[in-house]
């Protein structure tokens, strides 16, 4: 697993089923982003939507989502990216840490591939973003939410700010993503 990025569980929410989750993303020259999620644990033991048609939808967080937010390296503004193991996604734009939120025009919804086995689960998603600006490149904050089979929540990143978990806030952004020839 080349490049892989370790996310934390947040201290107040452990885990007792998931014993690890690594993500790897990348930047295409021409705007598509590319993210795999890898989580370490049985997927029998937490709950996952079973699959639905692909389609924007709302409150995927609310139980097992993976998340991506990317924001320009010098600005307040940031994207937002869900994608469920459903092949549900949400796609939003903010102005400001939790402000001025709206959706992210794009074009085409993500793809969203799923593979698992005995001890582990994964997610990848594919999508083209608009407006990617390649000079500057982007600040990254990677997170999952997994709901349990008993209905325990984990909240794992790449870094948490201290109090609740909160992966809109400026700590989370813990990785520098940059355009790469090809995703």
């Amino acid at each position: 697993m080349d490049n892989m990025l370790p996310l934390i569980c947040h201290p107040d929410t452990p885990s007792a089923s998931v014993r690890g989750i690594q993500c790897r993303a990348e930047l295409s020259n021409d705007g598509i982003f590319w993210v795999r999620y890898h989580v370490d644990a049985s997927p029998d033991a937490f709950v996952m939507p079973g699959p639905m048609e692909p389609s924007r939808t709302d409150g995927l967080w609310h139980t097992t989502c993976f998340e991506a937010f990317l924001r320009l390296a010098d600005d307040k503004g940031y994207l937002e990216l869900n994608f469920a193991p459903s092949s549900q996604w949400a796609a939003y734009q903010f102005a400001g840490y939790r402000d001025g939120m709206h959706d992210l025009d794009i074009t085409q919804g993500p793809s969203i591939d799923l593979d698992a086995g005995d001890d582990y689960f994964a997610l990848k998603a594919v999508v083209a973003l608009p407006n990617v600006d390649l000079i500057r490149g982007y600040s990254m904050a990677l997170s999952v939410i997994i709901e349990e089979a008993d209905g325990t929540k984990s909240y794992w990143a790449l870094a948490h700010p201290d109090g609740a978990p909160d992966f809109h806030h400026n700590d989370c952004f813990a990785a520098r993503l940059s355009a790469r020839s090809g995703a």
